[in-house]
């Protein structure tokens, strides 16, 4: 069963949507990677949400950047949580893509991430602690991510201080 559907506006999204599938990949999360566009394909869009919906999906990643309406059309469409990640494709730099993903009207949100990669792989882990809810195996592989993370914050905290260390000691010795 399809637990995340991950939906870009344009094939050319590709590259700044791998890290969501790369971590969804390693939390062992099953998920549908495609595109399908609110403007060029609404039906395509409202057939998949269907279809994954009555399917057992869980939760929607949308990306789209210039009017980025992808994860409105989706959320006008499903009651499940739906996630947005606005792209910098455009002359505005993803300002249109990130105020279009962001405003939405009352009763219809999208949770809005950052832009491009950073946005993607932030989707990813929040569709997974979503999912984590009722899902004690990935809650517990989550955990194990996040000390996973703080170890490698440890060691480059050691290694910066001890970098520091030696350098002063050398300009006490030249002193």
């Amino acid at each position: 069963m399809t637990k995340v559907a991950v939906f870009m506006g344009s094939a050319s999204d590709e590259d700044l949507m791998k890290p969501c599938a790369e971590i969804l990949d390693s939390l062992g999360v099953s998920y549908l990677f495609t595109v399908t566009s609110a403007h060029r394909t609404p039906e395509r869009t409202e057939a998949l949400v269907s279809e994954l919906e009555a399917g057992g999906c869980q939760v929607f990643i949308c990306a789209a950047g210039m009017a980025a309406h992808l994860a409105g059309a989706v959320a006008a469409r499903t009651t499940r949580p739906v996630l947005g990640v606005p792209l910098a494709a455009s002359p505005l730099g993803g300002m249109d893509a990130l105020l279009a993903t962001v405003q939405m009207p009352p009763g219809f949100p999208v949770g809005t991430l950052a832009l491009d990669k950073a946005g993607a792989k932030n989707a990813a882990w929040l569709a997974a602690q979503i999912l984590a809810l009722s899902d004690p195996a990935l809650a517990q592989r989550l955990k194990d991510e996040r000390a996973g993370f703080l170890a490698s914050v440890e060691k480059a905290a050691a290694k910066v201080e001890r970098a520091d260390a030696e350098r002063r000691a050398g300009k006490k010795g030249t002193s």
